[in-house]
């Protein structure tokens, strides 16, 4: 699979109706400054597609992107940045609740995690309520550069038992040197040829 076209398509304060609804939908859901604006781009190659911040918490908002025409990419807000106040994470929780239940075009979640440290509690809340909701998902463990090939097995396996996958589960990515790339366009493909199935994979 190859993405030919990319293109913005809106920002949503609460989940509803906008341009082009009804086609698949892939979620991108990690915490904050996990890399999720810089998968997309990488993912799209296309640098200034998905906004980039150096300060956690920049997307606040749910972020659409068609992509080759056929399925949106759903940029997710990113969760448990501590340095905003309370009523700001229950809005947070409140939009991405919205979303599970309603976004009924949706067929896989990308997970993302920093491969170079554990799994924080909000990781391990995340990956609890799509196995109890059934909502298919891949965990990604970004920013994979900063790691030697031969370490990543080391860090790997405490992402592995926190959040119950196996380590040839997990797609390992990076930003600024593609590594994974290609795998999860792979994955990403085999999804949108796949029947809604409700089973959470793995």
């Amino acid at each position: 699979m190859e993405l030919k076209t990319a293109e913005f398509v809106t920002s949503l304060a609460e989940y509803g109706p906008f341009p082009g609804k009804g086609l698949p939908q892939i979620a991108v859901a990690g915490k904050s400054n996990v890399g999720k604006s810089t998968l997309i781009n990488t993912l799209c190659r296309r640098n200034k597609l998905a906004k980039t911040s150096a300060t956690p918490g920049k997307t606040r908002l749910i972020n659409v992107f068609l992509l080759n025409g056929a399925f949106h990419l759903v940029d997710l807000p990113g969760y448990g940045f501590a340095k905003v106040d309370k009523k700001e994470k229950l809005r947070w929780a409140g939009m991405m609740q919205r979303y599970f239940e309603e976004a009924e075009e949706l067929r896989h979640v990308l997970c993302l995690v920093d491969i170079r440290h554990e799994p924080t509690e909000d990781d391990r809340t995340m990956n609890r309520f799509l196995r109890e909701t059934g909502i298919p998902f891949t965990v990604v463990a970004t920013k994979a550069d900063k790691i030697s090939r031969g370490a990543r097995m080391k860090y790997l396996a405490p992402i592995c038992r926190a959040l119950s996958v196996q380590p040839w589960e997990i797609l390992c990515f990076s930003g600024e040197d593609g590594t994974g790339r290609p795998e999860l366009l792979a994955r990403i493909e085999a999804v949108l040829k796949e029947e809604p199935s409700g089973e959470a994979d793995p």
